[in-house]
């Protein structure tokens, strides 16, 4: 019996030595594991699915919390945005992509308004732009979109401005070649207060096609990507669109020089390094601040400052008592 037991036990031993029966129940058990780690992660995705929307909500609150401590640091408590005649620490956001609302407000501060009219072109939906603030302070203006889904949303949630003609929209797509005669059948005054541009792309060519108007404050996105010395502007193509990436517009010491050549001075940049500041040669006085030249008020670009504060955006009817 104990021979024929051991028999057995090296006849067992045999197989098992044999490569092909290790390597299957290797494969077994590398299987089990396997299917153990895909229910515990199956198991953790459901769990995680379950709080998205919370973890959402505290990701957003948290990323606000370091872009206020960012600006904190960085543009209030930084010297450079002390100096006399400099727009950076007054800049708040209430319809603005960053602080360009509180910008524009400073500017006007400091040179006055005359009829209190606006064109901005590039607009969206109306509800992230340079102007929406200035229509709740009573400004009127000419709003143009190339949309045609963003221009429905406008006639829906501003439909009370445009019936009193405060506000007007118009669908185009704009190039250097229609921009004028787009306002001349808008009839904008030759001479307003404040133009802004934002088309993604022909920003400098459209701004340079316009010659028979006289706007005071001109607001203008640049290409933060080139530095303040540089001289660059995508090539001009009337059927432009944007296609997301860094090919755009123009760098900022192009503009620079393009407001010199049509009587405007460089008087800052937004903090997140997407739109400069223009006052026309003849109001700037001694209220900015000189130089006024790229170099010295280049600002990089800050995108993930670009976001909406507080509450999403909504616009209606309203009153000013």
């Amino acid at each position: 019996m104990g021979a024929l037991r051991n028999m057995c036990n090296s006849t067992r031993d045999f197989f098992l030595k044999l490569p092909l029966l290790n390597q299957a129940r290797e494969l077994h058990w590398r299987v089990v594991e396997s299917n153990k780690l895909l229910e515990s992660v199956q198991a953790n995705i459901e769990r995680l699915a379950d709080k998205s929307d919370s973890h959402v909500a505290l990701t957003d609150k948290l990323l606000n919390i370091m872009a206020d401590e960012y600006v904190s640091k960085y543009l209030h408590e930084n010297p450079k945005y002390s100096e006399p005649g400099r727009l950076n620490r007054y800049e708040r956001q209430v319809f603005s992509q960053a602080g360009e609302d509180g910008i524009i407000d400073e500017i006007f501060t400091r040179v006055g308004t005359t009829n209190q009219f606006f064109v901005e072109f590039g607009v969206g939906n109306g509800l992230e732009n340079n102007t929406t603030c200035l229509l709740t302070k009573g400004w009127r203006g000419y709003w143009i979109e190339a949309r045609d889904e963003w221009v429905r949303h406008i006639e829906r949630d501003f439909r009370d401005l445009l019936d009193t003609k405060q506000l007007v929209v118009q669908q185009a797509f704009i190039t250097a070649e229609n921009i004028e005669s787009l306002f001349e059948a808008a009839n904008v005054p030759n001479e307003f207060d404040l133009l802004s541009i934002d088309v993604d792309g022909n920003d400098y060519w459209v701004w340079k096609a316009i010659a028979s108007y006289n706007p005071r404050v001109v607001v203008v996105e640049y290409n933060a990507l080139f530095g303040p010395d540089v001289r660059w502007a995508m090539r001009y193509n009337p059927a432009a669109i944007w296609n997301r990436t860094s090919y755009h517009g123009a760098s900022l010491k192009s503009l620079e020089a393009l407001g010199e050549e049509k009587g405007y001075r460089l008087v800052g940049c937004s903090f997140a390094g997407v739109n400069a500041f223009f006052v026309r040669h003849d109001l700037v006085g001694d209220t900015f601040c000189a130089p006024f030249t790229a170099e010295n008020h280049y600002e990089p670009a800050r995108y993930h400052l670009v976001r909406t504060v507080g509450h999403p955006r909504g616009f209606g009817d309203f009153v000013r008592p």
